[in-house]
C-alpha cells in the first residue's frame, strides 16, 4: 500500500528547500512499519542522505544526516542539522548544525553532538528523549521525555555535501546581519556605537572596514584606501558609518580607522593621539603628524566630549602570519595603547586577519571558535601579550582580490563585528553613575567642529561638505 508522509506540502518544501532544493522520499513510518530500530536500519541503511522527523503535538523536530544511516554505531560523525518548527508555523525554524555521533541500538535511535546535545527516539514506546540543552537551542515548549505522534525517516535526493554546507552558511550569515540589523547599543547611553581599528601597518585595518561594509551592501566595495605599502597608506583618522544595502538605514555602529603603528621612531600613529582618540578628542580625517603628536590645545582638540564621541572598544587588528615575530618596540607600543584603553574602561578585543583556513575557525554552532583554532600559538600569544580572553580573540579573512562575497568569510567577518558590539556593550554597562548621570542628548552634535577653519583642512569644511 502506499504510505503518506504526515508532513504538509507546506513543511516538505520548505525542508526540501532547507538542504537547498532536494526532493524527499519516505522511507519508514513508525504507524506502518515494525517498531523496532534494527528493522528501521535495515530500511533505511545504504540510502545514502536521510531526514528523521518526529511529529510532536505542537511541533516537529528533526535531524538530517549528510551521511548514510548507520546499521549499528557509527564511529564516525556525521555532518547533521537538527532543526524544530511550530506545527502550524514552519516558517519560524530553528536549525543547528552539528558534528554528530549516530547510534542505533536494539531500543533507540540516538543522536549526540560532540558539545553534549543529545537527542533519542524510542519507536516501540512512541517516546522522544531531550536534554535540556538542545529544548533551549532548538527554542522548543517540550519536557525532556515527550510522547511523540509520528516518526518518518525520508531519503534525500539531489544533496550535494558543497551546496549543503553553503547553505547553511547562507542561513546562519543572514541570521548574523538580521541580529546586527536589530542591535542597539545597551542601555541607550548612546546612539551608535563606535569601535577603534588599531594595529601594524599593514595588518588590514582598512581591510577590514571594507569588508564589513561589503557584508551589508551584498557585493564587495573598497571606500577605504588600503595597499601593502611599509608606511601606513591610512594618513586620516577615518569614521566610518555603515549603510545596510544601497541607500538604507545607517546602522547603529562605527569603525574609526587609524594610522597604522610602527616600530620605527617618528613613523606612524603617535603613541601619544591613542588617549586623545579614545577619549573622542579628534574629529574625523584628521591630518596625523608622526612627528607632531596632538597636544591639549590643539584647535581640533576638545576638552569634554560627550560619551557619544568616545571610542567603546578597541580591536587590536593583527596578521596572524606575522604576529609571533613582532618586534619588541611594536609590542611595547600595543602594551601601551592596552594601557590607555584599560584607564579609559574601553572594552577590547583582537582582531587576527589574514586567516587562510576560514572554514576550520568556527565550531559547528558557528558560535565559538574550534579547539584547533584557539590552541594555535598566535592565540596564546595574543591572550598573553593583551591580557585579552580567548573569547574576545577573533579570526577573520578579509575581502583583498575577491570578486564576489564568499558566506565563511562573512560569517567570520560579521561574527567578529557581533563580539566587538557584545565587549562595547559591557564598557558601557560598565561605566560610573558620574559618567552617566548628566549626559548630552543622543542627537546633540559636536561644537568643536565650528573652532576648525578651512585652511586647516586644507579647502575643506566640515560642517557644509561631505
Amino acid at each position: 500500500m502506499d504510505v503518506t508522509t504526515r508532513l504538509t506540502w507546506i513543511q516538505e518544501q520548505i525542508l526540501e528547500k532547507l538542504l537547498g532544493n532536494t526532493s524527499l522520499t519516505l522511507l519508514y513510518k513508525s504507524s506502518v512499519h515494525q517498531l523496532c530500530t534494527l528493522d528501521m536500519s535495515k530500511i533505511c541503511g545504504h540510502q545514502r542522505s536521510t531526514m528523521t522527523v518526529i511529529h510532536l503535538k505542537q511541533a516537529v523536530v528533526g535531524v538530517f544526516m549528510l551521511e548514510e544511516f548507520p546499521i549499528l554505531h557509527s564511529d564516525k560523525p556525521s555532518t547533521c542539522v537538527w532543526f524544530s518548527f511550530k506545527e502550524n508555523n514552519s516558517t519560524g525554524m530553528s536549525t543547528l548544525l552539528l558534528n554528530t555521533q549516530v547510534e542505533v541500538n536494539g531500543t533507540l535511535l540516538k543522536f549526540s553532538s560532540l558539545d553534549g546535545l543529545s537527542l533519542s527516539v524510542n519507536p516501540r514506546e512512541y517516546k522522544l528523549h531531550l536534554n535540556d540543552a538542545l529544548i533551549k537551542e532548538l527554542k522548543l515548549n517540550a519536557k525532556p521525555v515527550s510522547g511523540y505522534l509520528e516518526c518518518e525517516i525520508f531519503r534525500v535526493d539531489g544533496i550535494s555535501a558543497v551546496l549543503f554546507i553553503s547553505c547553511i552558511l547562507n542561513r546562519y550569515r543572514g541570521r548574523l546581519l538580521s541580529a546586527l540589523r536589530a542591535y542597539r547599543p545597551k542601555k541607550d547611553l548612546v546612539s551608535e556605537v563606535r569601535i577603534l581599528l588599531v594595529g601594524p601597518v599593514g595588518s588590514g585595518k582598512s581591510s577590514f572596514f571594507n569588508s564589513v561594509k561589503s557584508a551589508f551592501q551584498g557585493h564587495l566595495t573598497r571606500q577605504a584606501i588600503v595597499g601593502s605599502d611599509e608606511t601606513s597608506i591610512t594618513k586620516q583618522y577615518r569614521i566610518y558609518s555603515v549603510k545596510d544595502g544601497e541607500g538604507g538605514k545607517t546602522l547603529p555602529f562605527m569603525l574609526c580607522d587609524s594610522m597604522g603603528l610602527d616600530e620605527r621612531e617618528e613613523a606612524g600613529l603617535c603613541i601619544d593621539d591613542i588617549s586623545h582618540i579614545l577619549k573622542g578628542c579628534v574629529p574625523d580625517r584628521y591630518q596625523f603628524n608622526p612627528c607632531k603628536p596632538i597636544k591639549p590645545k590643539h584647535p581640533t582638540s576638545v576638552t569634554s566630549p560627550p560619551l557619544k564621541d568616545r571610542i567603546h572598544c578597541v580591536a587590536y587588528v593583527l596578521n596572524i602570519n606575522s604576529v609571533n615575530t613582532l618586534s619588541a618596540k611594536m609590542v611595547a607600543k600595543l602594551k601601551e595603547v592596552h594601557k590607555d584603553a584599560g584607564a579609559c574602561g574601553v572594552g577590547q578585543v583582537a582582531l587576527l586577519t589574514n586567516v587562510n583556513n576560514c572554514d576550520e575557525v568556527l565550531d559547528d554552532s558557528f558560535l565559538n571558535m574550534t579547539e584547533n583554532m584557539t590552541s594555535q600559538s598566535q592565540v596564546k600569544n595574543v591572550q598573553n601579550m593583551l591580557n585579552i580572553p580567548i573569547a574576545n580573540i577573533l579570526m577573520v579573512s578579509n575581502y583583498a582580490s575577491e570578486r564576489s562575497l564568499e558566506p565563511m568569510k562573512d560569517v567570520l567577518i560579521l561574527a567578529a563585528l557581533r563580539q566587538m558590539l557584545r565587549a562595547a556593550d559591557d564598557s558601557l554597562e560598565d561605566l560610573p553613575p558620574e559618567e552617566t548621570g548628566n549626559l548630552a542628548p543622543l542627537e546633540s552634535t559636536c561644537v568643536f567642529w565650528k573652532t576648525i577653519s578651512c585652511t586647516q583642512w586644507g579647502g575643506w569644511d566640515p560642517l557644509t561638505q561631505p
